[in-house]
């Protein structure tokens, strides 16, 4: 660790309790060993490990800031940047550089962070994905206004991951990597004319309108976000596919019949660790006896799933209250325990939610204008730079993912091989 003095248009940490905390973080800092993070406050600039491919600058810009890490470890740190306590050169490489010192970031949700993280786990658990709970959860994300999503989502208002392949071209953009993945899923669930076809979250309705356009099924699909279905509804009778698209605003949980195919993308973050078997019941009742459901999900690393069932994040508190990330494992042992399901192939395409997820960001910055005019707010604006950048740069150090399941029961044959 070496320290040199340095001019940071900053305030210095005049209490006592402040320069503590200060010290007690340059400390659990001195343990950073894969790359460089240089820390600079109106004190001085300490810098740690060593230069890599990831070399990050801090600017502390405010001694808050060391009592919001303090109080809430990481969560913290996401709630200073959201008040422009510090500011960083490179957010993603910070999150990257994090990752891989795990002991370094584990040590920060200890001390004082505990009792925050208590208080954390009491508010997550008040927003438990009841049906209730679930609408307002909802509601709290993905109702921010269909005209805020369209600022920076491709054209066809996937909220997923698009999808490059390892022999698509690199350069190919949002809305033809977003393309190729609904045709992918389309592929690997043998959609044909006349299937009936669930789909569990809506979104904006860009499966249900690619699957009825180009594969001549029945699509119905359901959302509880009140601003999804009221433009998921302008979009499919503007494309006049009234008669191949229903339109549900119901629950999962409540849906009833039985239909050849079924797929949920990205939704199962949204019910909650202790909804994971009712989830998979129900995906099984709904399924004929020969039916397949394909299902996208974002997945944390299997030895870490239990200990962050104990933890809240800054997603959770910020951005998407009531979410959480499955693993694989979690998924698997779910569905074993109350189904008759069986997985056909899995398939991880972690990289390609980096690169969408930098789209988003890049779409997101470049539009802050009028996010303004929508009337959002700089700390608004300024979490979902942090929430972008920290999603991304968990999917380029893999220790998040996102995967196809693709299940069947046991009436299914193959007519063809599924696309892994």
């Amino acid at each position: 660790m070496q320290a040199h003095l340095s001019v940071v248009s900053a305030a210095a940490p005049a209490r006592r309790l402040d320069r503590f905390l200060r010290t007690r973080l340059l400390a659990q800092l001195a343990g950073l060993t894969h790359g460089r993070l240089t820390l600079c406050d109106a004190l001085g600039t300490v810098e740690f490990g060593q230069p890599t491919d990831l070399d990050v600058r801090v600017d502390v810009l405010d001694p808050a800031f060391y009592r919001q890490v303090a109080a809430n470890g990481s969560v913290g740190a996401g709630e200073a940047w959201m008040e422009g306590l510090w500011l960083c050169d490179d957010l993603v490489g910070l999150v990257r550089l994090l990752v891989r010192n795990r002991a370094l970031l584990d040590s920060m949700e200890r001390g004082l962070a505990r009792f925050g993280g208590l208080a954390l786990r009491l508010w997550h658990t008040l927003h438990r994905n009841t049906r209730a709970g679930s609408r307002r959860n909802i509601a709290a994300h993905y109702d921010l206004g269909n005209e805020f999503f369209k600022l920076f989502l491709s054209r066809d208002l996937m909220y997923s991951s698009a999808y490059w392949a390892p022999d698509s071209n690199p350069d190919d953009d949002l809305e033809t990597a977003s393309t190729r993945k609904l045709a992918l899923i389309c592929q690997k669930l043998q959609l044909r004319p006349g299937d009936r076809v669930i789909e569990i979250g809506t979104g904006w309705g860009g499966f249900a309108l690619y699957a009825a356009r180009h594969h001549g099924c029945h699509v119905t699909t359901t959302t509880i976000s009140r601003e999804q279905y009221e433009l998921t509804r302008a979009r499919v009778a503007e494309a006049g596919l009234q008669d191949r698209i229903t339109l549900l605003a119901d629950d999962y949980r409540d849906l009833g019949g039985h239909y050849d195919k079924l797929v949920s993308i990205e939704m199962i973050e949204a019910i909650g660790a202790e909804y994971l078997d009712s989830f998979f019941a129900q995906v099984s009742q709904l399924l004929k006896a020969d039916g397949l459901a394909l299902i996208q999900a974002i997945t944390i690393e299997d030895h870490r799933y239990t200990q962050a069932l104990k933890a809240v994040d800054f997603i959770q508190r910020c951005v998407f209250p009531g979410s959480f990330l499955p693993s694989i494992n979690a998924l698997l042992e779910a569905k074993t325990r109350v189904s008759d399901l069986g997985l056909i192939a899995q398939e991880d395409f972690g990289c390609s939610y980096a690169h969408t997820l930098h789209v988003w960001r890049e779409r997101f910055l470049a539009r802050r204008a009028d996010v303004r005019k929508q009337g959002f707010d700089e700390s608004f604006i300024r979490a979902w730079d942090f929430y972008l950048a920290y999603c991304e740069g968990g999917f380029r150090e893999r220790s998040i993912g996102v995967s196809h399941l693709l299940l069947a029961k046991p009436g299914w044959h193959s007519t063809g091989t599924p696309a892994t």
